[in-house]
């Protein structure tokens, strides 16, 4: 037999669940591949994962400890994807993985890191950062890259100075952290050999 629960004690259970606060759902982000966003497909990150990645962020007590956090973050969170997604085939530039079904080339690793990134930012994790658009960076006329773009947060001392900075994961091996570096920098040229 099947005890009922009486309206009073149900009524209180209901209270003290909503007092706890809202409860998240798993989050789905859309991932590019196959070159040029050619197939969009979502990855699931559980709650559990999204608690551990959140207190890792949350140990970031400054702009240059956060960016060096995100970019082991994002290593990680694309090897979750990875695990539901074929990219876990990519390879760094665009040329090791070539004809793989999961490829990644920059504009799929720019958009990706950027909904990544905005998940993050929506979730409140990213304290000292906010989300740029993508940037492309164009050499030699006819060679461009694309990157994702995080900017600093203003301080009391300096409200007006937000440095930008790439957050580029094209550069890697799958699941390699994400080379960050002053957009300047970046735009410039900067970034590892991958050739």
């Amino acid at each position: 037999m099947i005890p009922r629960i009486r309206p009073a004690v149900a009524g209180m259970a209901l209270a003290a669940g909503l007092a706890a606060g809202p409860v998240q759902a798993d989050e789905q982000v859309l991932i590019c591949y196959n070159y040029g966003c050619l197939v969009e497909a979502e990855a699931r990150f559980s709650e559990a994962q999204l608690a551990e990645v959140a207190a890792r962020l949350l140990r970031a007590d400054s702009a240059v400890a956060e960016r060096a956090i995100v970019a082991q973050v994002l290593g990680q969170l694309y090897r979750w994807a990875g695990e539901q997604l074929p990219i876990s085939a990519d390879r760094p530039g665009d040329y090791l993985d070539f004809g793989e079904n999961g490829m990644m080339d920059c504009i799929d690793h720019a958009t990706s890191t950027t909904r990544l990134l905005l998940m993050l930012e929506e979730r409140g994790l990213l304290r000292f950062h906010a989300v740029d658009p993508i940037r492309r960076r164009v050499r030699w006329l006819v060679a461009q890259h694309f990157s994702a773009v995080l900017r600093e947060r203003g301080t009391d001392d300096a409200p007006g100075e937000e440095a930008r900075f790439a957050v580029d994961t094209w550069f890697g091996e799958h699941g390699d952290p994400a080379v960050v570096l002053p957009l300047e920098d970046w735009l410039d040229g900067e970034g590892p050999d991958v050739s």
